[in-house]
């Protein structure tokens, strides 16, 4: 009995000294060597069952493709502000925005006593520059026989010149709110005018209602002309070197990006936004009333074809938002390293490297398998 007391203390004993040097390990800091954190080590077995193979990256011709996206816009000179040079109160209009237009065709009707005001300033100065004209003749004949003096000629010409400006004013001033005054007379005057739309195309906004009065300076509509809307791409500093004039290129909405739309870049812009880009313009080659102004796009432009190293899209993984490849060091025994991938084209992607990897060997399949076992080993 005091013998097996004796055991029971010693293995009691040892146990204590055991949990204490093994809280101590656990609590001691972990070391490893060097790079071992994006080494990733399997045995034979493990290196069967990942399907491990290596081969050499290829050099082969790509042709870039950048994608961009930007907008449909339109050229100001296609872009139609609407207003009353002489102002007024809105009388009827039919207008809403959307509401297609033809050039020639009336947009709203207008109504103002300054109308009439303006063709009886003109049916009444009209009246005068003729006895004026006819006073002036007169004094002509009788100053050639000296029966008038010089100074009544000259006061008769100085009137009769004031009134042919001041027609000629009035005029202009009729022709400006659509009135021709080769047609006005006595019997014509109105109190109203009509507004003409000037181009085909559509209602963008109308910014009066009926009744309300407008001064000259104010917008009563916007009409834009469809025909010669573009597209404005927004292009990084980094791929602006491989655009230039002429370029083709497919568009395509994200409502339906099946249907593709041919564009050719007419401009590339100058200036680059804070976010360090610039606005490339492209012309529809061919016009569609379904692309509406302001309707987001996406592009692909095929960049010129160059040679690049390669490897199959297999032996690229992605971690952290960023891409790597394996490289075989010792037996079993595989390093991490990050490169930069570029275009990709019947399943091979090029990269790039801070080392050479000309006729160096990479894994080229099971890459994946040795990136989960780097995440394993880190995780524990």
């Amino acid at each position: 009995m005091q013998n097996n007391l004796k055991y029971l203390i010693y293995w009691g004993m040892l146990s204590l000294l055991l949990g204490c040097s093994g809280k101590e390990e656990s609590e001691a800091p972990a070391t490893s060597k060097p790079g071992a954190e994006n080494m990733a080590t399997l045995n034979n077995e493990q290196i069967q069952n990942a399907a491990i193979a290596l081969g050499t990256p290829q050099t082969r011709a790509v042709s870039s493709i950048l994608k961009l996206n930007g907008k449909i816009d339109v050229p100001p000179q296609n872009i139609v502000s609407i207003s009353v040079p002489l102002g007024g109160y809105l009388k009827t209009t039919r207008l809403l925005p959307g509401t297609h237009v033809k050039k020639g065709e009336v947009l709203a009707v207008m109504e103002d006593q300054q109308y009439i005001q303006l063709q009886q300033d003109y049916l009444t100065g009209k009246a005068r520059l003729t006895y004026l004209e006819r006073d002036f003749n007169r004094q002509q004949e009788l100053n050639v026989n000296k029966s008038s003096s010089d100074k009544i000629l000259q006061q008769a010409e100085a009137e009769y010149r004031s009134q042919q400006v001041m027609i000629r004013s009035l005029e202009e001033k009729l022709s400006l709110i659509g009135i021709n005054p080769g047609k006005l007379s006595g019997e014509q005057i109105s109190r109203s005018i009509n507004i003409y739309s000037p181009i085909n195309g559509y209602v963008s906004s109308v910014n009066v209602n009926i009744g309300k009065y407008v001064s000259p300076t104010d917008v009563l509509f916007e009409l834009i002309n469809p025909s010669d809307i573009h597209l404005a791409l927004k292009v990084f500093e980094k791929d602006l070197a491989g655009i230039r004039i002429g370029q083709k290129l497919m568009a395509y909405s994200n409502s339906e990006p099946e249907k593709r739309y041919w564009c050719e870049v007419i401009l590339i812009g100058k200036n680059l936004s804070p976010e360090r880009t610039a606005e490339v313009h492209c012309h529809f080659e061919r016009y569609e009333p379904s692309l509406v102004p302001g309707t987001f796009m996406n592009a692909t432009i095929d960049l010129e074809t160059r040679n690049a190293i390669t490897l199959p899209e297999d032996a690229i993984v992605s971690f952290e938002n960023r891409e790597y490849i394996f490289l075989p060091k010792a037996k079993g025994q595989y390093a991490m390293t990050e490169v930069q991938s570029g275009t990709t084209e019947n399943g091979f992607t090029e990269i790039t490297a801070k080392e050479n990897l000309t006729g160096r060997q990479v894994v080229v399949k099971g890459a994946y398998s040795l990136l989960m076992s780097l995440k394993n080993k880190s995780e524990d």
